[in-house]
């Protein structure tokens, strides 16, 4: 895909280079000293560092791109969560268009979605039952899961600042087409986040990971 050309500044932790793949990112975090880094207009501030940041098991990268919606992307960023059962990523993906989009990547089970303007009042976190139904631009949704997690790490580019966030509820829906949609409800009000359930293979990645067993 053809990319603009990346921002770069230096890590005021460790003075190393800083390179932006995606223009509005809000935070990023350094390579070398793993410093966690937000843009306060043209400097930036260190807000915390992270310990070693886990290995994934996953094919992806920071740097792959693939294809969706009849748009390329390239993902920019990456968070980790962790909940009661286990652990999943979330890769934040810059589109060909500008626009920002998500891949939950967990267990080799794939999801693309973006976030949305609601067209219905959100419900509250407490009545999102297993079984609910919702409508949301034309499409329903059924909760599926209800999760609650916090931040394992982060690298890469990303549009919000991720420290001290903890305890975080994650209400996830289906609907009987393949469509995909979460409310994050670490921030008031929720945001809806809709997309479908995607095959591996239909992504047509590129510049995958390449690593024993896969």
């Amino acid at each position: 895909m053809t990319a603009p050309a990346p921002r770069t500044a230096s890590c005021p932790n460790c003075g190393a280079g800083i390179r932006f793949l995606w223009a509005q990112a809000v935070q990023t975090t350094c390579v070398y000293c793993k410093a966690v880094l937000v843009r306060r207009d043209l400097d930036l501030e260190t807000i915390g560092l992270q310990a070693n940041f886990p290995e994934t098991g996953s094919p992806i990268q920071l740097g792959t791109e693939g294809k969706w919606r009849d748009k390329s992307f390239i993902v920019v960023g990456r968070l980790a969560y962790q909940w009661v059962s286990g652990r999943w990523n979330e890769w934040h993906c810059r589109m060909n268009d500008g626009g920002s989009a998500w891949l939950s990547d967990a267990q080799l089970e794939y999801a693309m979605s973006e976030a949305v303007e609601p067209d219905a009042l959100l419900p509250n976190a407490d009545d999102m039952r297993v079984g609910a139904r919702y409508m949301w631009h034309g499409r329903e949704y059924e909760v599926a899961t209800r999760t609650r997690a916090s931040y394992l790490g982060t690298e890469g580019d990303l549009p919000f600042t991720s420290v001290s966030r903890g305890g975080l509820l994650f209400v996830d829906l289906q609907s009987g087409d393949g469509g995909f949609a979460t409310l994050d409800f670490a921030d008031t009000p929720p945001t809806l986040y809709v997309g479908e359930y995607c095959d591996f293979e239909s992504l047509q990645f590129k510049n995958l990971r390449e690593f024993e067993g896969w």
